[in-house]
């Protein structure tokens, strides 16, 4: 490990981080001394990355690594859950780096650690994670940020990491205190303007220190939000056959789980995580603002749904 590495300690997903990367959106890890789970550095992966890549690919797989080139921000790889190593291009922004090192990167060590991630945000009603997943644009940090303005913290946002107990117990480790949000719905949700740091186009990254739940929950329910033409928000039960499809679909980067041979491991992860969570879809207009709405329907079923097991 380098000497930058060794400076900066984190921790996120429930890891210790080394970095020879600098990594302000993560917490300081209180144990600097001890020994990292993770090591985050920088390497030219030029030669390797034409090893193991197509001339059109983005990304490469083989012997425990996958790798992902991102044009104009650099080429990374990650390797057996606990490296990962960054080439950055020349040029690219280091806002841009960590995009793509939080995001895609993270998700993939996560799944080479044997964990689950889904694709949304998690927050935490009566001591209890509850995750909303979807599709781009269906709202889910929204609604996440709608809730943290009523006092119910964050555990993650866009990547949400499921992990079990040894007694087969979904639990949601927490991430890192930061969202990410559109310009539209920082207007809607009356946030102070002007002081966010863009990540791209006019998606900004909103700190939530003072409302981040930095202790693992355990999962009571997942809401899969969708648009729809109708003019009110609705909620209906996922049941049976339908919920692990739906587990699935929304997984972070779902095209990875055959990639890197965990179907096996997925399907029997997922399995566990619906037999004992309750399952919705939130339906919500695909015009206007409906955050209130949104967020009084998870709530009741929250309520609905505490303390007893789902099927």
């Amino acid at each position: 490990m380098n000497v930058a590495a060794q400076r900066m300690r984190y921790r996120a997903f429930g890891l210790a981080i080394a970095s020879g990367i600098d990594l302000p959106e993560l917490l300081a890890d209180a144990d600097p001394a001890g020994e990292a789970d993770v090591v985050i550095r920088r390497e030219d992966l030029t030669a390797r990355w034409r090893e193991r890549a197509e001339a059109d690919d983005y990304y490469a797989f083989g012997d425990g690594e996958f790798m992902l080139r991102i044009e104009g921000t650099g080429i990374y790889r990650v390797r057996d859950g606990r490296e990962i190593t960054v080439s950055p291009e020349e040029g690219a922004t280091e806002t841009a780096i960590r995009l793509y090192l939080l995001g895609t990167c993270m998700g993939a060590l996560l799944f080479q650690r044997q964990l689950l991630p889904l694709h949304g945000s998690a927050v935490v009603i009566g001591g209890r994670a509850y995750a909303f997943v979807g599709d781009s644009g269906a709202g889910k940090s929204t609604l996440a940020a709608a809730l943290l303005q009523r006092g119910y913290p964050l555990l993650t946002d866009d990547v949400v990491a499921v992990t079990l107990t040894r007694d087969r117990v979904p639990y949601v480790i927490p991430a890192y205190p930061q969202q990410k949000l559109w310009q539209e719905s920082i207007d809607r949700l009356g946030m102070q303007d002007g002081r966010y740091v863009p990540l791209y186009a006019t998606k900004f990254a909103i700190p939530v220190a003072q409302r981040f739940c930095s202790d693992p929950v355990p999962l009571a329910g997942v809401f899969e939000l969708v648009k729809t033409d109708g003019d009110r928000a609705e909620l209906r039960r996922l049941r049976g056959l339908e919920r692990l499809p739906t587990v699935r679909y929304h997984t972070y980067r779902q095209f990875l789980i055959s990639r890197l041979g965990l179907d096996h491991r997925h399907f029997s992860t997922s399995v566990s995580v619906v037999d004992r969570i309750a399952m919705y879809q939130l339906r919500r207009p695909e015009s206007g603002f409906s955050a209130d709405e949104l967020v009084a329907l998870v709530l009741e079923a929250a309520g609905e749904g505490a303390g007893i097991s789902h099927g």
